[in-house]
C-alpha cells in the first residue's frame, strides 16, 4: 500500500516564475508536483495551498497555520508530511516548528535554488528527495530538510550559499542522509531530539545585535528603551564583544531583559572563556545565557519561543546552558 503524505505548499522559489517586475510565487502546489517524473507512483496526496509567499516576507501567524495543517494530517494517519518552502528563511521555519511541535512523523521540507522555469532547476528533484524522505520507514519523528540529494534536521541546518544548488550545510553535524541512486544511505539514526516548547503563537519581541569592532552599547539600550522582550547578541569568535557593548548588555540584564550570546562564526559553538571588558565570561557572569551553537537567527526564534511559553531559554536547548 502505498504511504500517504501531506504537502503544504507556501510558496518560495520553488513556486516561483519569472515577471516583468522580477520572480513571484505563482505556481500553486498541484502544478508543482504534476511537474515532477514518476510521482504519482512514489504515495497517495493530499495536498494544500497554505500560503503563496516569497519566504523573507514569511509570518508566525503562516508557520501556526502550517503546525495546525501538520497536526491535522497526523491525526488523519498521514505518514508524512512534505513542506514546500522558499530557502531564504526556511531554516527558520522549519526549527520553529520542530521547536513548537511533536508531530510523530516525518515533516520534511524542500525548495529550490533556481526556479522551475529556469535552465537546470533543482525544484522537481528536490520535491522528490522531501517525498521520499518523508515515506522512508528509517526516518523517525521531527522536523527536516531535503535538499540537494541531503537531508538535514532542522535544528542543525543552515543557508550557506546564496545561490549554489548545493546552499545548505549542517556546520560541524553534516546531513544525516545522503540520496544516491539506490536511495538514502544514513549516517546517524534520523530522529530529532528538540526539545518541545508548547506556545499558541509568538507574543514576544526579540532584537538582534551584532558586534564588530568598534561597536558600541547604542543599539541595545535603544532596543531595552524601547521595551523589547529580549536580545539575542551576535559576537565574535566563542561569544566576545566590546567594551561598551558588554557594558549594555549588563544594563539590559539588570533591567530584566534577557540576552543571549550567539558567534557571527559559520561553525561552532559559544563558551564563556575570555575575561576581559567585553569577553564572553565578562558576558556570563552578566547574567547573559550562551546559545551552544544556535546561529543568530535560530536563538532569536528559541528566545521568541521560550519567552512567550515563560521559561527559560535553556529549555530550548535541552534543559543545558
Amino acid at each position: 500500500m502505498d504511504p500517504t503524505i501531506h504537502v503544504l505548499a507556501t510558496g518560495g522559489t520553488i513556486a516561483s516564475t519569472a515577471g516583468h517586475d522580477g520572480a513571484e510565487p505563482t505556481l500553486g502546489v498541484e502544478e508543482l508536483l504534476a511537474a515532477v517524473p514518476g510521482l504519482e507512483g512514489r504515495a497517495a496526496f493530499v495536498v494544500e495551498q497554505v500560503a503563496q509567499t516569497a519566504s523573507p516576507e514569511m509570518t508566525f501567524r503562516t508557520l501556526d497555520r502550517l503546525r495546525e495543517r501538520i497536526g491535522r494530517a497526523a491525526g488523519d494517519g498521514a505518514d508524512g508530511v512534505v513542506v514546500l518552502h522558499g530557502t531564504d528563511t526556511v531554516e527558520e521555519s522549519a526549527y520553529y516548528l520542530d521547536l513548537t511541535s511533536a508531530p510523530g512523523l516525518p515533516v520534511v521540507f524542500t525548495g529550490a535554488q533556481r526556479r522551475p522555469d529556469e535552465r537546470s532547476s533543482d525544484a522537481a528533484a528536490n520535491v522528490a528527495d522531501a517525498v521520499d524522505a518523508a515515506a522512508h520507514d528509517d526516518v523517525g519523528g521531527g522536523v527536516f530538510l531535503a535538499f540537494n540529494e541531503e537531508l538535514h534536521t532542522a535544528r542543525d541546518v543552515t543557508k550557506a550559499h546564496t545561490s549554489k544548488l548545493e546552499a545548505f550545510e549542517s556546520p560541524g553535524h553534516g546531513p544525516v542522509a545522503v540520496k544516491t541512486r539506490c536511495g538514502f544511505e544514513f549516517n546517524r539514526p534520523a530522529g530529532t531530539t528538540t526539545p518541545t516548547v508548547s506556545i499558541e503563537a509568538v507574543r514576544a519581541t526579540v532584537e538582534t545585535v551584532k558586534s564588530g569592532i568598534d561597536v558600541d552599547g547604542a543599539q541595545v539600550e535603544r532596543a531595552v528603551a524601547a521595551g523589547v522582550d529580549g536580545v539575542v547578541l551576535e559576537g565574535t569568535g566563542l561569544g566576545n564583544t566590546t567594551a561598551p557593548l558588554a557594558a549594555a548588555v549588563e544594563n539590559a540584564v539588570e533591567a530584566g531583559v534577557p540576552v543571549v550570546v550567539t558567534s557571527r562564526c559559520h561553525a561552532g559553538s559559544v563558551a564563556a572563556v575570555y575575561g576581559s571588558a567585553g569577553g564572553g565570561r565578562s558576558l556570563a557572569d552578566a547574567g547573559a545565557s550562551f546559545a551552544g551553537d544556535l546561529p543568530a537567527q535560530k536563538a532569536r526564534i528559541a528566545l521568541l519561543v521560550t519567552l512567550t511559553a515563560g521559561v527559560p531559554f535553556e529549555a530550548a536547548l535541552g534543559g543545558k546552558p
